[in-house]
């Protein structure tokens, strides 16, 4: 037992069932889940989880869409001192099996839909010691399985979690990046990262329990994740929903929970532009939209001040690695609107160069992040951590070398540039695909557009567009290549231009260049 312990992640959920017991903190798939029994539950399925084997530190795997269950899940493996772990469920076998075997959890998670994907790998798995399954499932389908029992039966409304054995600097999650540049990596995040994030972007959105937050991002997204964190964590509510493949339903969702908060990332908000009834819906209960993953482009940023006259919209940038770098407070929106912002509270950036010498401002630089919520690492990859964690300007600490390229401003606002990987070197000249990228988008007609950069034997590299146009609209690659000419320097051009029917996607909504590479 840890005595006069300071706060853990799941004190989030505890307190919050203390002084808000009937109040309803969940609403998901037409269910309306109370506080107090979220936290029976995982009461329960932590008792049951202790009792099956896990331990202290042991890795829980949750492989399921966004559910109850999944909910109730991440906050008992919490109680049962372990560390989660959140797949997405659009995970393959194949995946699933690179997963379990790097991870090597000592339970896994999921729900009966997803058989197909998770026996084998299960099966295969020698660190399980027991699977837990939501949904209809017979006891023939649990056969074979290390343990397998059925998650109604082990998340029964208890009083009492197990003892209390974590402190702040354990592991909270693991939680895997998207692997677009090779297989996918671990980021390890203890309690106190998670809550220094928590309690930073909490303090800038102003969340208090009155909020009501929208959230149609997966949970197996740090971004989704942290929806459901700080909406425990004010005594919120969350209203969870599996995507955002339905827009108009979603909309009427907004209007029947009095939506106050609605976090997006840009192919949402490409989404939502084309709808023509948009101006049909009422969005007077929103309070804030937030964007994150990518840039929004100035087109987009001005459809979301029309649309949510009321809300204030904040423009924000991150990574896995340490959740959230900056915000772009929504007063200087209009002052400077392809900005990603200022370092979020309690959290230091700058800009280096090769030689690791901090830059000037507008000068083009890797970023640094210094703070609590620097992750501790990559999960068995001591050479990939050593690359990102490096000493920082006082001893004995490391920081956050992102491997992201931006620009600061002479007042400390950050302008993102790219991704070091993606920087394109055309003619002897440096090529921010983001730039490239901003001039199509904002061409009338366009709705999405990726840049890279392909071999070319004169140039080195040549740069390459693919181009999503909006329905119904017709805009052709020479129209296109006659806008770039007006806007860019001729090195920045171009090259070639490909109108395509749809950009390739992670399963978190994140463009995938290496698929167009």
């Amino acid at each position: 037992m840890i005595h006069g312990a300071v706060p853990l992640l799941h004190d989030y959920l505890i307190h919050s069932a203390s002084r808000l017991a009937d109040k309803v903190a969940l609403v998901c798939n037409g269910r309306r889940v109370t506080y107090a029994e979220i936290d029976g539950r995982s009461n329960g399925m932590a008792q049951s989880l202790t009792s099956g084997g896990v331990e202290r530190g042991d890795r829980v795997m949750i492989f399921a869409d966004n559910t109850v269950e999944t909910a109730i899940s991440v906050w008992a493996v919490l109680k049962a001192s372990a560390v989660v772990c959140l797949v997405n469920p659009l995970v393959k076998r194949e995946k699933l099996d690179y997963l379990l075997n790097d991870c090597r959890p000592s339970a896994l998670i999921t729900d009966q839909h997803l058989r197909p994907a998770f026996v084998a790998p299960a099966q295969n798995c020698g660190s399980l010691r027991m699977v837990i399954v939501s949904g209809p499932i017979e006891n023939d389908e649990l056969k074979g399985l290390p343990h397998a029992t059925r998650w109604e039966k082990v998340a029964e409304r208890t009083l009492s979690a197990p003892t209390r054995n974590s402190i702040d600097i354990d592991l909270a999650a693991i939680i895997y990046t998207s692997g677009s540049t090779g297989d996918p990596k671990g980021v390890m995040l203890t309690h106190r990262n998670m809550t220094a994030a928590c309690t930073s972007i909490a303090t800038y959105l102003e969340l208090c329990e009155d909020d009501v937050i929208l959230n149609v991002l997966p949970l197996a997204f740090d971004y989704g994740l942290y929806q459901m964190l700080m909406a425990f964590r004010a005594g919120a509510r969350l209203v969870l929903e599996r995507s955002f493949a339905f827009p108009a339903q979603v909309l009427q969702v907004i209007k029947e929970e009095k939506v106050t908060g609605f976090p997006g990332v840009p192919t949402i908000f490409a989404s939502l532009s084309e709808l023509k009834s948009l101006t049909d819906h009422d969005f007077s209960s929103i309070r804030y939209v937030t964007n994150t993953a990518a840039a929004l482009s100035l087109k987009h940023i001005n459809m979301l001040r029309a649309t949510f006259s009321n809300a204030r919209i904040y423009s924000m940038y991150g990574l896995t690695e340490c959740k959230r770098c900056t915000y772009l407070p929504p007063e200087d929106l209009k002052r400077k609107p392809l900005s990603v912002g200022i370092a979020i509270p309690n959290t230091e950036m700058w800009l280096v160069d090769e030689n690791d010498k901090r830059v000037e401002p507008g000068t083009i630089g890797q970023l640094v992040i210094r703070g609590a919520t620097v992750m501790k690492g990559y999960w068995g990859k001591p050479e990939a951590t050593a690359r990102k964690l490096k000493p920082g300007p006082l001893p004995g600490e490391q920081v956050l070398y992102t491997g992201d390229y931006c620009r600061m401003d002479a007042e400390g606002y950050l302008y993102f540039i790219g991704r070091g990987d993606e920087i394109i070197k055309s003619r002897g000249e440096k090529v921010p695909p983001k730039e490239v990228e901003n001039v199509l988008v904002n061409i009338p007609g366009v709705k999405q557009a990726a840049v890279v950069g392909v071999p070319d034997e004169l140039l080195g590299q040549a740069v390459k567009a693919f181009v999503v146009i909006e329905q119904g609209r017709i805009v052709g690659e020479r129209q296109l290549r006659m806008e770039c000419q007006k806007r860019l320097e001729s090195f920045m051009v171009p090259k070639s231009i490909v109108i395509v029917p749809s950009l390739p996607m992670t399963d978190t909504g994140k463009l995938q260049k290496v698929a167009l590479s």
